[in-house]
Formats: structure tokens, sequence, C-alpha cells
């Protein structure tokens, strides 16, 4: 076993190796984990340990289990670093759609945060979110008018919800939306909390493009509550992971933008 020193990789990007490995297999045991980050059964307890109290696994005898779907992917911090580089390039894609003097609305989704980090140079602009991070990145910035969503606070999340979210939503009338989900097939949307179900909702109802981002993961996958048909969206961007024959399906119910670096 090397010493710890070697390892190439900081703390947060093992931790987060170690939280995609648990979530997508269900379940890890400790030696697993172990020949998996190449470091000490030790920092594998602590990391698991540390996972835990954040909310993010659940530490059994011998082993790590994935919280339950409605926590564990929903969580701010787990969505913040999980699959990034993929939302990057969807986020740079999507930013073309973007004009100066366009209305535009963010929903709570890292995706969103990705493309509001590139709104700052196409000013002039009006952008509403409901996101706190996306408030923060935009805050200050030159001939951008923001609107802030407000309602009630959702740590979880870290976004406003809730009826007076939904009711300010419904009072606006945007160019275009961006929106990402949990999970879809060739034919629907889902989510698996009917709170964000239903500001999600609002917000394509308020805008006249509708604009769907989403890295290929969640891609053959359903969750417990439908949002709304895939065509009903305008464009779906999607990073180059995607099954080039689940690509094909869904032209035939949407445009289907393929990420690109376009650096």
């Amino acid at each position: 076993m090397p010493s710890e020193k070697t390892v190439p990789h900081s703390r947060e990007s093992r931790q987060q190796r170690l939280t995609d490995h648990v979530f997508h297999h269900g379940s890890a045991t400790i030696g697993e984990l172990v020949d998996l980050l190449n470091v000490s059964m030790m920092t594998v307890h602590r990391d698991i340990d540390e996972l835990a109290r954040r909310g993010l696994l659940r530490k059994y005898r011998g082993g790590v289990s994935a919280m339950p779907s409605t926590v564990f992917e929903s969580n701010a911090e787990y969505r913040l670093n999980a699959n990034a580089d993929a939302k990057r390039l969807i986020a740079m894609n999507a930013v073309e759609h973007v004009e100066p003097g366009m209305s535009v609305l963010l929903d709570d989704s890292t995706s969103a945060l990705a493309l509001a980090r590139l709104l700052v140079d196409v000013t002039p602009l009006t952008v509403a979110t409901n996101y706190l991070a996306a408030l923060d990145v935009l805050k200050g910035v030159d001939e951008l008018r923001l609107i802030c969503i407000g309602g009630d606070y959702s740590h979880t999340h870290d976004s406003f919800l809730g009826m007076q979210s939904i009711e300010a939503i419904e009072r606006l009338s945007v160019d275009i939306t961006f929106v990402s989900t949990s999970a879809m097939t060739t034919q629907m949307t889902f989510h698996q909390e009917p709170e964000i179900v239903m500001i999600k909702r609002a917000m394509l109802a308020s805008a006249r493009q509708k604009v769907l981002l989403m890295d290929a993961s969640k891609m053959s996958r359903t969750a417990l509550h439908r949002l709304t048909p895939v065509d009903e969206y305008d464009l779906l961007i999607v990073d180059q992971d995607i099954d080039p024959q689940y690509a094909d399906e869904l032209r035939s119910r949407v445009t289907v933008e393929i990420a690109e670096d376009i650096d």
C-alpha cells in the first residue's frame, strides 16, 4: 500500500469518487473502497464518517450505502461536484442560445448554475432564479438585472421553494428558461420530489423557449414523479457521453444538441 502522501488526488476529489462509486453501485464494502481509492482503511473510514455526517451516505458495519434518492440526489453539496465536466460543456453550448437583452429564467440545478457563471459575459440581461448559489454568482454584475424568486428556503436544495415561489414565477414571462432534472426517458422527464416538480413546471409555463440541460448519466432513468413529456421542450442539450442510438430516439421528439468543447 503506498503512503497517503503519494496519492495523487485531493481529499475532495477522493470523497467525490467514493460517493459516485457508492451511488452507482448502491453500496460498497470498506475493502472495496480501499482498493478503489488506493488509500488506507483508516482514511476510508474517516471519509465515510464525514460523508455520513453531511447526509450523503449511510454507514453500516463493514460498509456503506447510498442514501435514499429523495435525500441523496437532491443534496446540493453532492450535485455541485457530480459530473462537473459534462455540465461545464453543456453550459458552454447553452450560453450560445442567450443574446444580450433577453430575459432568462434559471432553475436550481447545478447545470443552470454552470450556465449562470457564463451569463456575466452576455449582458445586458434580465435573469430570474430561485437558486441562492446562482444569485451569489450574478449579484453585482454590471448591466444585469437580477430577480430573486423568494419563498421558503430549502437547505437541502440551497434554493427557495413553495407557493410563494410558484406564484412569483407565474407572474413572469421570459424569453428562455433553462432547467434540468434528475431523470428522463425518451418520452418523459422525472423528479423524485413533488415540490421541485411544481417549481419546474411553473418555469416551463412562463417561458417562450424551454431548454432542458441533461448530462448523460441521467438518461434511461425514472423517478417517482413525472415532470413533463420530452416533446414539450424546445431543445435538449446533452454531453457527448449519450448513447448515439438513444440520441436518435430522442430526436424524434425534441431537437437534440450534443455539447462539444468550444474553447
